[in-house]
């Protein structure tokens, strides 16, 4: 699947040189919702957390505080994760996260 957007902070790059996420094995959590509250997603990045894999998160956006969090937990270490808005749009965006 290619992408039509980049990642949604510049907090979330791996290699600084290129300007991209690169992760090894990671956890993919696909939803075709908004993200505005961490605790929507608390228990998926708690069990991420406890894992030690990276965790890419492709939504129709990821906003205020869920972002902000996201952006907290990665500079400190916390978590390797990076999220990224769904290609596509409309009924096309739900047949590719479908």
């Amino acid at each position: 699947m290619q992408f039509d957007r980049g990642y949604l902070s510049p907090y979330f790059v791996t290699n600084a040189e290129k300007m991209l996420v690169e992760f090894e094995n990671p956890y993919i959590f696909l939803t075709e919702k908004k993200i505005n509250l961490v605790q929507s997603i608390l228990p998926i990045l708690e069990n991420v957390a406890r894992s030690g894999r990276p965790l890419l998160i492709i939504a129709e956006d990821v906003e205020g505080e869920a972002l902000s969090t996201l952006v907290l937990n990665k500079l400190r270490g916390g978590l390797q994760v990076a999220a990224v808005k769904a290609p596509g749009f409309g009924d096309r965006r739900k047949d590719m996260l479908g």
